[in-house]
């Protein structure tokens, strides 16, 4: 069956043959051949893309699926949005590359002015990035230059990348870190990610004691842990962690690259639950579905990066002018079809109704925030693998999460069909019922 690119984006899936299928298996065969194999093989049953619309994604074999990952998070408003894609059209037909900071584009500039008005403190500045990593090495650089101090504060389970800056800081798991420790900013701390008010005042206490010792430039967190596992940390922790840092000299740096622009039910999830933060990444879903991130920090901290010697954070293609253009259509989209709201208000009923769903599941736990949602299987390592498989097979596409993989996280475009979404959560019920 030849995959259908005219699809409206808002459809039910359709599986005509089981995946993977015959064309997907093929395809893979080609990549297992040519592409670097990256640790134990922990296969979901891999499909391979076609097209897609919306929340509708086609393989080669011609299933349509509904997308319940959009690309871990990163097809916010959807796949091949109309706005964005118009976008994109006039843009390659006017321009595809400048010259960086020495000869920017337009859209550059454009896209600089609407991210710097994101910040909360007013006359923000902004550094531009290809990627998360990209985003986090820079506020980690910003951070240094800024407070001379080379220590980071980071979380048990978090992820921000695996660039050497951010790679250091990732706590998700230490076989990530290990083989290169040697070449790794050594001066990073480590406190666990709380998710209970107990917890997060034992995680309080820590960060106190390790920023006491006065090596700590940045304090680095996910304002919900995102591939750790979609875990929500309780009210007030967030800002009472952000006047520890001020407190000791450190710059609160908020990695906003999954939970921003409306992904969980937040502008930025982090000034939400009433933080300030020095510094915000954001990435993913900005770009609309082409790789860019930046970070927007108060004007006083940007100013460390003027120096007498020359320092600077840039790249060939930080800030190419199609990915500005595309990040400005999904700002306006956000913005016009009221995504953020929307977000918060469907994946709270979401919520809602998957945690009634599993009210008898003893060690089933569902949480999130907007449509960033987890569901925890419990003390079942790899248990998420076997879910997301048969979801596929039911013709949904989701991830995992979690240190152990005992996470299904459910990060669906903010533009996914309330029948889409009502068709995923009796499915996903039957998938985690079929394998716990």
């Amino acid at each position: 069956m030849h995959p259908d690119s005219t699809a409206s984006g808002d459809e039910l899936p359709l599986i005509v043959t089981r995946p993977p299928g015959e064309h997907s298996r093929t395809f893979l065969l080609r990549q297992r051949h040519t592409a670097v194999p990256m640790g134990p093989a922990q296969s979901t049953g891999g499909i391979v893309y076609a097209t897609a619309t919306g929340a509708n994604v086609i393989d080669v074999d011609g299933n349509r699926y509904v997308d319940l990952a959009a690309g871990f998070g990163a097809e916010l408003v959807g796949h091949r949005h109309p706005t964005v894609l118009r976008a994109l059209s006039l843009q390659s037909e006017r321009l595809l590359h400048a010259l960086g900071d020495v000869h920017p584009s337009d859209a550059k500039i454009a896209l600089v002015e609407r991210l710097a008005a994101l910040h909360p403190e007013p006359e923000a500045q902004v550094l531009v990035a290809q990627s998360g990593s990209d985003a986090v090495s820079a506020a980690l650089k910003t951070a240094l230059l800024a407070t001379g101090k080379p220590g980071v504060l980071a979380f048990a389970g978090a992820y921000h990348g695996l660039g050497y800056g951010p790679l250091a800081a990732c706590g998700l798991r230490p076989s990530y870190r290990t083989p290169f420790a040697a070449q790794l900013n050594p001066a990073v701390i480590f406190v666990p990610y709380p998710d209970t008010r107990e917890r997060a005042a034992t995680a309080i206490a820590e960060a106190a004691r390790a920023l006491a010792g006065g090596e700590i430039g940045a304090v680095l967190i996910e304002p919900v842990l995102g591939r750790g596992g979609v875990v929500v940390p309780p009210a007030g922790f967030l800002a009472e962690l952000e006047r520890l840092a001020h407190d000791s000299g450190a710059l609160f740096v908020a990695d906003e690259i999954w939970t921003g622009l409306g992904r969980s039910g937040a502008m930025l999830a982090s000034v939400a639950a009433g933080a300030r933060p020095d510094l915000i990444c954001l990435g993913k879903g900005l770009g609309g579905g082409l790789p860019l991130s930046a970070v927007i920090g108060r004007r006083s901290v940007m100013a460390a990066w003027r120096r007498e010697n020359e320092v600077v954070e840039t790249s060939t293609f930080a800030g190419a002018p199609l990915a500005c253009t595309t990040a400005l259509a999904t700002l306006d989209v956000l913005g016009r079809e009221k995504l953020v709201a929307r977000s918060a208000e469907l994946g709270a009923s979401w919520l809602e109704e998957l945690s009634r769903a599993f009210t008898s599941a003893a060690e089933v736990s569902v949480r999130g925030a907007g449509l960033m949602l987890g569901i925890d299987l419990g003390a079942r390592p790899g248990a998420a693998l076997a879910v997301v498989r048969s979801l596929l097979e039911q013709g949904f596409i989701a991830s995992t999460g979690g240190g152990q993989r005992e996470v299904i996280v459910l990060t669906p475009p903010l533009t996914i069909a309330e029948p889409q979404l009502r068709a995923a959560t009796s499915a996903v019920i039957e998938a985690v019922e079929e394998n716990c």
